[in-house]
């Protein structure tokens, strides 16, 4: 009987030997998900402005941005949609295109906040949790004004369209509408990939 329990003994260890080295096998079949996919994201589904686009000096454009949100965790606050020029940040020391790797991209937007200006945004306020999608269109208007070709245009400057979370807080105006002051989230701080396009002034006309 010892030796019938043995062999019993020994055929579940070499079971629980070839289950073990499987789950091992197959645990390393599978990498780590893509940043993509664990860091809330905003994507740019649409708009009417386009990589590179020109704007006109001192005319006011009509800007449409179509995004979507996938949250990976919660997240309250705002999103922003907003056009925004730079006298120190240039596109050629950003990457900031559709297809560019999202984790440069998150950073070279957080560059982008710290160093400009705003010329004109939307916004929504947002609450988002684990696997929520959300689809959110912004529709206003901006404008490069005459003189800040010599701020967003050559190599030291450019001009930017960027969507992004950060927290806010209202402000009532008397006699005019209220506003928000947004505070951009730090994307690496708060595990968020925030989206944009490079964009163009031209430069001013000699007369």
């Amino acid at each position: 009987m010892r030796f019938g329990g043995w062999r019993i003994i020994a055929g579940r260890t070499s079971r629980i030997v070839v289950i073990t080295l499987g789950a091992i096998a197959l645990g390393g079949c599978f990498d780590e998900p893509k940043i993509e996919q664990r860091w809330t994201r905003i994507d740019l589904t649409g708009s009417n402005l386009a990589l590179g686009q020109s704007f006109t000096l001192g005319v006011r454009e009509s800007i449409s941005v179509r995004t979507s949100i996938v949250y990976r965790s919660i997240v309250t606050g705002y999103a922003v949609a907003e056009l925004r020029a730079s006298g120190s940040v240039s596109p050629a020391s950003v990457d900031l295109r559709p297809d560019a790797p999202r984790l440069n991209m998150a950073q070279d937007v957080d560059r982008v906040l710290q160093n400009s200006i705003t010329l004109g945004r939307g916004i929504r306020a947002v609450t988002g949790w684990d696997h929520l999608m959300q689809d959110i269109t912004f529709s206003f208007s901006g404008v490069v004004p005459v003189g800040m070709d010599s701020i967003a245009t050559g190599s030291a400057g450019g001009l930017f369209m960027v969507c992004y979370l950060g927290s806010g807080q209202r402000i009532e105006r008397p006699g005019q509408p209220d506003t928000v002051i947004v505070t951009p989230f730090v994307s690496t701080a708060r595990e968020l990939l925030p989206v944009g396009l490079e964009l163009t002034v031209p430069a001013p006309r000699n007369n």
